[in-house]
């Protein structure tokens, strides 16, 4: 019970740093929104002849995937490199506090974020562009967002390794991911698009969140969808974020 008091401490310790941020606020919470408007506005919401559903069917999954990467991967990874460059980790390391306090802290906390940042999205996709949920996906829906939230996590924590500075962070997680979303149908759908950009997107598990979460929002899907293969390669790029982690994750300031 102890444990649990210590989890939920560190937990709220990050949200409300979190919320005293204005930039991570903006760019977790509200730049996800203003890509969901922007790209629907750009392309329209009619039916696509090839599919029957809606544009906004496409983007949906897509910005969703993106805010739940903001919330767990870019949040996490700037969060904790700021604070190790302060000497914050460094204190609370020389703490009675577990390690695992704080990492599971961190975690509940991006969490938190996703399934902020999940109601929001779904509820303007549903109230402003008629896109819904099936409710037979909506296990998968769950799974697709607790599989992509500790995976990212995890590499948040894992590109920590490689930020030198707090001032490098902010650049070094965007040059991770940003390229990433254009083949990674988040952005564009990548069909049509040249063979080594759809391997790339292929390889990375960012076009794997998206489309897991996209069939979630098919209305002409039967039955439970399980796409277990894509919840696989998430997973492994999560185990690979604990192995980089737990190998070259640093409570001190490398200067």
């Amino acid at each position: 019970m102890r444990s649990l008091g210590q989890l939920a401490s560190e937990a709220k310790f990050n949200l409300l740093g979190f919320r005293r941020s204005p930039a991570a606020t903006f760019f977790t919470v509200v730049l996800p929104l203003i890509f969901l408007m922007i790209f629907t506005s750009i392309f329209g919401n009619d039916i696509i002849s090839s599919t029957g559903a809606r544009v906004a069917t496409l983007y949906v999954p897509g910005i969703l995937a993106l805010a739940l990467i903001s919330a767990n991967f870019m949040n996490a990874a700037i969060v904790t490199v700021i604070r190790r460059e302060t000497g914050v980790l460094k204190a609370m390391r020389a703490t009675p506090l577990p390690p695992w306090i704080y990492v599971g802290g961190q975690v509940a906390a991006s969490l938190a974020l996703t399934a902020l940042m999940t109601v929001l999205v779904i509820g303007i996709g549903w109230v402003g562009y008629g896109v819904r949920v099936q409710p037979a996906a909506l296990p998968s829906l769950l799974i697709s967002l607790l599989a992509g939230a500790a995976a990212f996590s995890a590499l948040g924590l894992a590109v920590t390794c490689v930020c030198p500075s707090e001032q490098a962070a902010p650049a070094i997680t965007n040059m991770c991911v940003l390229p990433l979303y254009f083949v990674s149908d988040v952005f564009i759908p990548s069909e049509g698009a040249p063979r080594w950009m759809v391997v790339i997107g292929d390889i990375f598990p960012i076009k794997h969140l998206a489309h897991a979460l996209g069939h979630t929002f098919d209305p002409f899907s039967e039955g439970i969808p399980m796409p277990v293969s894509r919840w696989l390669i998430i997973a492994a790029w999560g185990v690979f974020g604990v192995l980089v982690t737990l190998r070259w994750f640093r409570w001190t300031p490398r200067g």
